[in-house]
């Protein structure tokens, strides 16, 4: 009867460490890689947007990095399946917004994935893309 008790709680624990390890692998990683960075004042932030936070504050998960060489490297970790964008700016100054003219067009420079109009504010569904079932990597240009 102890035997049998002994089986018995080996097999919960394996189900258990598997179903854990199965729901670990249900999230991937985005890496996002700019390479055209004006020069290496500031930081680069960049936000990665569900539809609803899309255009509308801070994203799902927010990085803010350093520039060395005119080049970041942003990585998004943990990412449900399900339709994203990217968002992101060079804040030259630090002072964490971005700085726009007189007339409302930016003043930093910025990048959207996906292949928004250059016309208007960028719309979600230009430049959503899906995580499915593995990890994702991005080059974008500001």
């Amino acid at each position: 009867m102890r035997t049998l008790g002994l089986l018995l709680a080996l097999f919960i624990t394996t189900i258990t460490v598997n179903a854990q390890k199965e729901k670990k692998a249900e999230t991937f990683t985005v890496t996002v890689t700019i390479d055209n960075v004006l020069n290496d004042n500031g930081t680069v932030m960049a936000g990665l947007h569900s539809s609803e936070t899309f255009m509308r504050g801070s994203g799902l998960q927010d990085k803010i990095t350093t520039i060395k060489d005119g080049k970041v490297t942003i990585v998004f970790k943990d990412v449900k399946p399900g339709e994203y964008a990217i968002l992101a700016m060079h804040d030259e100054n630090n002072n964490k917004q971005m700085d726009r003219e007189a007339n409302g067009m930016p003043k930093e420079s910025y990048c959207i994935s996906g292949s928004p109009t250059p016309y208007g504010p960028p719309t979600f569904s230009e430049a959503k893309f899906n995580v499915i079932d593995t990890d994702l990597e991005f080059a974008l240009r500001f």
